[in-house]
């Protein structure tokens, strides 16, 4: 099982500090943090925006499921839902990419029964020598399932050589 430690640290973070809070806007509703969203309205690829201290870098946002395939037992989790690379700041502070995915977004769907989930958005700055393609499937493929649950932030984060989140959210669903 993954340990995340990197998960842990941030959602502590922003408890404490408001400016790790990343926006989050989801079906055209900018989210507050633990706010429920139903799942048939988070469908489709959130908007992100935040205050950068480098507005000429470049950003990757990842995103998980942190309760899979239940909150009280979630042996699967965290589930890989989205990593997008090549974010820009553009005007208001949104971030765009039109940078090809690593692992496109897929919206929440927790299993029948189950309590909501906690769908989390980080942000980290992209080291200038990112290659998104080395860690994407070939031809364009989307990521399978095998490769999206028990993800170890943690271990990509090394690999990838990101630093810390600058900025993190989540909203519930199920």
């Amino acid at each position: 099982m993954p340990t995340n430690a990197v998960v842990k640290r941030i959602l502590d973070a922003i408890e404490k500090d408001p400016s790790k809070v990343l926006g989050v806007t989801v079906n055209g509703k900018a989210i507050t943090t633990k706010q429920y969203i139903p799942r048939a309205e988070a469908q489709t690829t959130p908007e992100i925006f935040y205050d950068v201290s480098n507005p000429s870098a470049t950003y990757i946002v990842v995103a998980l499921d942190l309760d899979a395939p239940f909150p009280s037992l979630g042996f699967l989790g965290p589930i890989l839902h989205w990593i997008q690379p090549g974010f820009k700041v553009g005007q208001n502070n949104i971030l765009t990419s039109d940078a090809p995915f690593i692992a496109n977004y897929i919206g929440p769907s927790p299993p029948p029964g189950s309590a909501p989930h906690r769908y989390t958005f980080f942000l980290f700055e992209q080291p200038e020598n990112f290659d998104g393609e080395k860690y994407a499937p070939s031809a364009g493929k989307l990521l399978s399932n095998w490769f999206r649950m028990r993800y170890d932030l943690d271990d990509w984060q090394k690999t990838a050589q990101l630093g810390e989140p600058l900025a993190v959210n989540y909203f519930l669903s199920n």
